[in-house]
């Protein structure tokens, strides 16, 4: 299979596991705002947020060497497995080390137990389906990603729904979901004969450690400039009814639906990273970097302008204002965090350079820029403006990322990027944010307008790589 069908391929199972599945959770708002208040809600995204700054320290981030070194045929899989697991296993002496520093939380008090069996379920999950993905076995990696998905939305409709847990519910819902989804990989992928002491390797340990260290402190850096926004708005004093934990919780309601993006480029990421590096030492490398680059660029564009258009309908599709009525202004901080979540993914994309070429270091420092300005603007810009202020910082932070990796990822696998049609597709948006936003007069008109420049700018990208595919 060509390196173009593989791709594509890939990217149309995991987008089966993934897409249809993930705007099922998105649904799960509706539930979340109707059953928690502002303040309740902001609770659950911190300590969600703490469980993912807990991940990679106690995996080690060692899913992405599972990958890296899974896919590659020099590698005995059941010494990349076993290892992974030794690993782990290490990682939990930390995490519960770290659990008087955790009670030290504001927002953890009463939730310790959840938020360890939350990270403790989680990590296996993701050491048994990335396993499973290097091992080829994409379609039933994207099963577990359906399975996982239906078990969690079903856990949150009895425990939030109908029990009225709160977030004891939304923790509940997590583990069950996981640790079933962990098992029901270990079965089916009968991991359990890449699993034993004596395919731990001493040589293996020390190879993934390198690679994944670095990815450590990346991860949780991406992961503060998520979670600073939401403890800056709630902690951080500023303009009234603007800051606090009914303000946080309207945050984390608006990042809502910019995951639909995330969700698409997650699925193609997916695909794209094995990919990445299998086709790491082939000769015409920077051109398939190039189109691949550019049709993923056009796709996030014309997605971005969609729902940028449309996000007052969705916002009150998936919010339920009714016992809450603050949820009902959370779509006018939408739009500019939906083409933040643009500049994320397109620093995905050149972050899997820095996997495929070994050079993960970069990463790190890249992500460290995105945190340092994020922390900095939050603080000087929730203080003057309050949820929108975070909103630009999260953007600022982002872009200033993709700034660094555009020029520093193409010295590792050189290939054109078109700067004039970034600039001007990111000035659409922002046109286009700022008039569903304030909706001047004749705002229809320059809406549709807009878009179609904007999709029209950018289809016949989408197409070059879609007949290209075709021909081969």
């Amino acid at each position: 299979m060509n390196q173009y069908k593989r791709l594509a391929s890939n990217t149309i199972i995991f987008a089966i596991g993934s897409f249809g599945s993930k705007i099922l959770l998105l649904f799960l708002t509706k539930l979340y705002t109707a059953n928690l208040n502002p303040g309740d809600m902001s609770t659950k995204d911190l300590l969600e947020q703490t469980a993912n700054f807990l991940i990679p320290i106690i995996s080690c981030s060692i899913t992405d060497a599972i990958i890296r070194y899974g896919l590659d045929r020099m590698h005995n899989r059941r010494k990349v497995f076993s290892t992974a697991y030794a690993i782990f296993g290490m990682g939990l002496i930390v995490l519960f080390a770290s659990i008087p520093l955790l009670k030290k939380l504001p927002y953890t008090d009463g939730f310790i137990p959840l938020l360890l069996f939350y990270v403790i379920a989680s990590s296996m999950r993701s050491i048994n389906s990335q396993f499973v993905r290097a091992r080829g076995m994409v379609k039933l990696f994207a099963c577990d990603g359906i399975f996982a998905t239906l078990t969690l939305f079903i856990f949150n409709l009895i425990f939030v729904g109908i029990f009225n847990l709160g977030i004891t519910g939304f923790m509940l819902s997590v583990i069950c979901s996981d640790f079933i989804s962990a098992l029901m990989l270990w079965v089916i992928a009968d991991l359990r004969k890449f699993f034993s002491r004596k395919y731990i390797d001493r040589r293996m340990m020390k190879m993934m450690f390198k690679f994944s260290l670095p990815l450590i402190p990346t991860t949780i850096l991406w992961l503060v400039t998520e979670m600073s926004d939401r403890l800056f708005l709630r902690y951080m004093d500023g303009p009234s009814g603007l800051v606090g934990d009914s303000a946080a919780g309207i945050y984390g309601i608006s990042t809502k639906l910019p995951n639909l993006i995330s969700t698409i480029s997650t699925v193609f990421y997916q695909a794209w990273n094995m990919s990445a590096i299998l086709e790491n030492n082939s000769k015409n490398r920077s051109n398939f970097y190039k189109k691949v680059f550019s049709a993923y660029q056009s796709f996030l564009f014309i997605a971005g302008a969609f729902l940028i258009v449309f996000v007052k309908p969705l916002s009150n599709m998936l919010i339920d204002s009714t016992n809450y009525p603050e949820y009902a202004q959370a779509y006018k901080y939408t739009p500019i965090l939906i083409i933040a979540v643009i500049m994320m993914c397109l620093n995905q994309f050149f972050g899997s350079i820095y996997s495929a070429t070994q050079h993960t270091s970069h990463s790190f420092w890249t992500s460290l820029v995105s945190a340092v300005v994020n922390i900095l603007l939050n603080i000087v810009l929730i203080k003057q403006f309050g949820i929108i202020g975070a909103v630009i910082a999260t953007f600022a932070s982002y872009f200033s990322s993709y700034i660094i990796r555009v020029y520093d990822a193409r010295k590792y696998v050189p290939f054109y990027v078109d700067h004039t049609r970034f600039v001007l597709n990111l000035l659409a948006l922002f046109f286009m944010s700022f008039v569903v936003v304030n909706e001047p007069k004749g705002h229809i008109p320059m809406l549709v307008i807009s878009s179609l420049f904007v999709l029209l700018y950018n289809f016949k990208y989408i197409m070059i790589t879609l007949l290209r595919l075709k021909r081969r």
